[in-house]
């Protein structure tokens, strides 16, 4: 019996499936199977140019669609994404390999921020000074930039698109979408679902590739944005590239989340959200915790709690009601490994060893169950490096000082969380650390969708965080208006004067 070949899991130009000209493509892969699954389409220039000038022809006519006709639409998407979000989550398990409650937790952050565009009215209401100076009026108004670019990365295929393209085209733009090539299928799902919601063809496109996609989203003279997230080396490579093009750009990079548990923390429940932090989604989230950081005489007892918990942990399919999936490659399942085995060398004891996991799943599937290192010191990799992976970090300090200084010297500065039982201690450490996003005995963060999401130092570059105002505000531009209207009763004039002008 002959096999049939993967599918091909294409482009989305204009409203319709584009198979694209290239001939290169990629194999997707189910994770918890390791079975090929689909071969997506990997763009070359031609390909981005075609979709890109989907993008650019729709441009003017989606700028120029009434508000509220762009908020009935963007409703109408809010409403089916809600009822069949169900089939996306399927989706993400089968491509990403997380478990399918955390993937359904993952589209229904991204609804929130596709409720928070359903008040776009609202949000790009301007000002209006009347009589500002005799007979002279000012406002101001928010109007769309054009075509913008999103590049997102694998670990939330469907949230972190929805951090921008709600926004961007409720305030008037069109989008090309570049998922990651490891799990593209999510993004061609969300395109059938805005066609089917009533969006005009050409405003949503998905540019499927690799670096080759990347680069022709960033040099493209059509595209006036770019909103990425992705790795700490990339993230700068897109916002120098793109800023030097003449872009606007926000570019969210890599993290090392730190969880201060203070002396008089209750240790059962920060044991509880160590755990969930860390291996949550196998810990292929930007705001995962990575290190655990205990301040005094507790960690012996904190580090025995999070280890009988870590121990009760299913590492399984994703379909199957485990807790944890498996890692997104089998390469990167090898690199964290590697990780742990450097860790132990340098002189980390591994408390939990997920190398040794015993799967529920296939014995092909990419497995690697929580780990548990205790006794990490500062300049092992398994510490310096974003490892994207189930591994926890246990660093032991003597006071809070040093817990600060800790988290202050890392390069990064996405999230951080403290657990204590002091008010006085969390309102320090709100003003001490040099972190973007900060929990206090939350493990995890990550704002609702009217706030604005982003870190500090190399987990950003780029002035403008995701989504909350300042998410309108990057995919948006102003303009002020002055105006003078004379009494058609009078007809007042002026007359000449050179100097410079001034209000009276």
């Amino acid at each position: 019996m002959s096999q049939t070949s993967p599918a091909l899991i294409t482009h989305w130009a204009a409203g319709t499936a584009y198979a694209g000209r290239s001939g290169r493509t990629a194999d997707v892969t189910n994770p918890a199977t390791g079975a090929v699954t689909g071969r997506v389409a990997l763009a070359d220039t031609s390909d981005a140019e075609h979709v890109i000038g989907a993008a650019r022809a729709a441009a003017t006519a989606w700028a120029n669609t009434s508000l509220a006709r762009r908020t009935q639409i963007v409703f109408a998407f809010r409403h089916l994404l809600d009822a069949r979000k169900e089939e996306l989550a399927a989706i993400i398990t089968a491509e990403h390999g997380k478990v399918l409650d955390d993937a359904l937790g993952e589209v229904s952050r991204g609804l929130e921020v596709v409720d928070f565009a359903c008040g776009i009215p609202h949000l790009l209401k301007g000002g209006y000074s009347e009589d500002v100076s005799t007979g002279v009026d000012v406002h101001s108004k928010r109007q769309p930039l054009g075509v913008v670019g999103i590049i997102s990365p694998f670990n939330f295929p469907a949230m972190v698109p929805m951090w921008f393209f709600p926004i961007a085209i409720a305030a008037g733009n069109t989008v090309v979408l570049k998922p990651s090539e490891k799990d593209p299928t999510a993004a061609l799902w969300m395109a059938r679902l805005w066609r089917e919601a009533g969006l005009p063809d050409g405003v949503f496109n998905v540019l499927q590739g690799d670096k080759v996609a990347v680069d022709a989203l960033i040099d493209s003279p059509d595209v006036k944005a770019i909103s990425f997230v992705g790795s700490t080396p990339i993230a700068r490579y897109v916002y120098e590239r793109g800023s030097q093009g003449g872009k606007r750009v926000q570019a969210l990079g890599g993290a090392k989340n730190h969880m201060v548990v203070l002396p008089d923390a209750d240790l059962d429940h920060a044991a509880d959200q160590a755990v969930s932090a860390g291996f949550g989604s196998a810990g292929e989230r930007c705001m995962a915790i990575s290190a655990l950081v205990t301040v005094g005489p507790i960690a012996d007892d904190l580090v025995a709690k999070i280890a009988d918990r870590t121990r009760t942990l299913r590492t399984g399919d994703g379909t199957r009601g485990t807790d944890m999936g498996p890692l997104v490659t089998r390469e990167h399942r090898d690199k964290v490994a590697g990780y742990v085995a450097a860790g132990e060398a340098a002189g980390a004891k591994v408390v939990v060893d997920g190398r040794e996991v015993r799967p529920d799943g296939a014995a092909d599937g990419f497995w690697l169950g929580p780990t548990l290192l205790d006794q990490v010191t500062p300049e092992m990799s398994v510490y310096t490096d974003e490892i994207f992976g189930p591994v926890l970090s246990v660093l032991r300090v003597d006071s809070y000082d040093e817990a600060v200084a800790l988290v202050n010297a890392n390069p990064y500065g996405n999230g951080v969380a403290i657990f204590t039982a002091s008010g006085g201690a969390a309102r320090k450490f709100e003003h001490d650390v040099e972190v973007g996003m900060i929990g206090v005995n939350v493990p995890i963060p990550v704002p609702m969708a009217y706030y604005s999401f982003g870190g500090w130092k190399n987990s950003l570059f780029g002035d403008s965080h995701a989504h909350g105002t300042e998410g309108v505000h990057f995919f948006t531009r102003g303009k002020v208006v002055t105006s003078r209207w004379g009494d058609p009763a009078t007809r007042p004039t002026s007359g000449l004067e050179l100097a410079f002008p001034k209000n009276h």
